[in-house]
């Protein structure tokens, strides 16, 4: 039932790999057929949904080596699959299945460069007040130890609180989601990161974050 996901990719020998380090990289492991074919077939199984019914499905998409020419090796395997990438073309934007965003080493120019482009980029904090349009930035993701000294023990202090739901509100209002990562793998977070309206909580205890929020 979760919604999005991330792939750590390397540009290998003209491939996209995916692992978290090159030590787990395989021929055989690489995105389209861990992750872009198989949402593609469950996309058409579903008339046009990753669930049926359910929301744009996130893909995260960690470039861990060069980043300009995996972007370009990206942006022409995204290019096979049209018809379930949201996507822009000349200018104009199109919400398709599946959303993907570029987190790690993004050649920012050239993907806002791209036309047509089939995905976006997720931004830092200090992009709370970008002017680049939400398809291009549609996330701002940062790491939670950068900003915030609570890590789910005791009590969330106020001002962090404070500080937490500002960042929230100042993201919606461009049209931006919010993500942290490397998060504490504490409920009391979770909760927190939900009542402010956290778009994405990021998590490695995937059983554990969805017994949390199933109701």
């Amino acid at each position: 039932g979760f919604c999005s996901v991330e792939a750590d990719i390397f540009l290998v020998a003209g491939k996209l790999l995916v692992g978290h380090d090159r030590g787990e990289l395989k021929p055989q492991r690489t995105l389209k057929a861990l992750y872009l074919d198989p949402l593609r077939e469950r996309s058409r199984a579903n008339n046009g949904s990753i669930y049926r019914g359910g929301p744009v499905f996130t893909l995260l998409i960690d470039i861990k080596s060069g980043g300009e020419a995996t972007y370009r090796a990206l942006a022409a395997t995204l290019a096979e699959y049209p018809g379930l990438l949201s996507g822009t073309r000349a200018g104009k934007f199109t919400e398709r299945a599946v959303a993907v965003i570029i987190s790690g080493n993004r050649a920012k120019d050239i993907i806002a460069a791209d036309d047509p482009r089939f995905a976006g980029i997720d931004g830092r904090l200090a992009d709370l007040e970008s002017t680049a349009p939400s398809h291009l930035l549609p996330l701002i993701s940062d790491r939670w130890s950068s900003h915030f000294r609570w890590r789910g023990e005791g009590d969330f202090p106020e001002a962090e609180r404070i500080k937490l739901h500002r960042i929230v509100r100042q993201a919606h209002a461009r049209g931006r989601r919010v993500r942290f990562w490397a998060t504490p793998e504490k409920e009391a977070l979770w909760r927190e990161l939900r009542e402010a309206g956290v778009d994405l909580i990021n998590t490695d205890d995937l059983p554990g974050l969805r017994a949390f929020l199933s109701p």
